[in-house]
């Protein structure tokens, strides 16, 4: 395999960094042509500052794409007409309607799409998903999300909820293997641009529901969520790793290895690529994660329940 990375910047590095150890890392590109040269420097393969001065040199399997949201959709869009295998930082798109074209268009030339929905490789979040699967501690009933830290300075495009808050609806519905039927939000903004907090309520089937808090305004990082179940509670840290099943016997913290989510990502991108397993976050779930982040802005704006028809 053969893969560049567009966008060394931001979490950008963190992919280049793993591409590179896994020895498939072939180019570097970014607009930023100081940043272009030292990626490149740094990992030893060729730099470019744009996505034509790439395509026309160099020949590679995939594409890793990390870049501003608003440059996903055209970025993508040009690769996979090249029949490129490709890997959008989350969110896919902006705008809804872009990711299904992107989807008909990887479906069309028979190549991988994916988008970096992270925690569905996270350690914690696999074993409450193993535990949900089997029933362990009994039905999934509620999921509560908490994230929280100041503003990334690399986010200038996006509000919370495209960015931060979108972690969380995916996970939600890989965790309930389900998509919400109504959307309800309150959001605002107090430092920055766009939205800096928000409060997202998903209502699934049978009256269970997800509920995500998250903003810009608190000091310290935090990373949290907690999974309700009949017969438990579970509470799990996206950052340790940790996860802690509260029953009426007492509280019990599994063993586990603490391993490096965005590894596993990669690593599942570069075997789909090659045909040997399936993808985990396919583009259809990529799309409906976008359209849920629109309807919570715009439940935001106008105070009321979205309610969506989602595959």
């Amino acid at each position: 395999m053969k893969i560049v990375q567009i966008g060394v910047g931001g979490f950008g590095k963190n992919h280049a960094r793993i591409l590179s150890q896994l020895g498939v890392l072939s180019a570097v590109c970014d607009a930023d042509s100081s940043r272009a040269e030292e990626f490149g420097t740094k990992y030893s393969v060729k730099h470019y500052t744009s996505i034509n001065s790439l395509l026309e040199a160099e020949q590679f399997d995939g594409a890793f794409v990390c870049t501003p949201t608003s440059t996903h959709f055209g970025i993508a869009k040009t690769l996979l007409q090249k029949r490129k295998n490709v890997f959008v930082e989350k969110p896919m798109t902006y705008l809804s309607r872009e990711g299904e074209e992107l989807f008909e268009l990887a479906k069309k030339n028979k190549v991988v799409l994916t988008s970096g929905y992270i925690e569905r490789f996270n350690p914690a979040v696999s074993l409450v998903k193993e535990y949900v699967k089997t029933k362990r501690y009994g039905e999934l009933i509620m999921l509560e999300f908490h994230r929280e830290n100041r503003m990334p300075l690399h986010i200038k495009d996006v509000g919370i909820i495209y960015d931060t808050s979108v972690h969380d609806i995916d996970t939600a519905m890989w965790l309930f293997d389900d998509v919400p039927e109504v959307i309800f939000a309150r959001s605002g903004k107090l430092r920055h641009d766009h939205e800096d907090f928000a409060t997202i309520m998903l209502g699934f089937k049978e009256n269970k529901i997800a509920i995500i808090s998250s903003n810009w305004i608190t000091p310290i990082r935090v990373r949290r969520f907690n999974a309700v179940c009949s017969d438990a509670i579970i509470s799990s840290d996206f950052i340790t790793q940790e996860v802690k099943i509260e029953t009426h016997g007492g509280t019990e913290i599994p063993r586990k290895n603490v391993e490096e989510p965005l590894l596993l990502e990669i690593k599942n991108f570069i075997s789909a690529s090659e045909g040997k397993e399936d993808i985990r976050v396919k583009p259809e779930h990529a799309v409906n994660t976008t359209k849920i982040a629109e309807a919570a802005l715009l439940s935001s704006q106008k105070g009321t329940p979205i309610y969506l028809d989602l595959k």
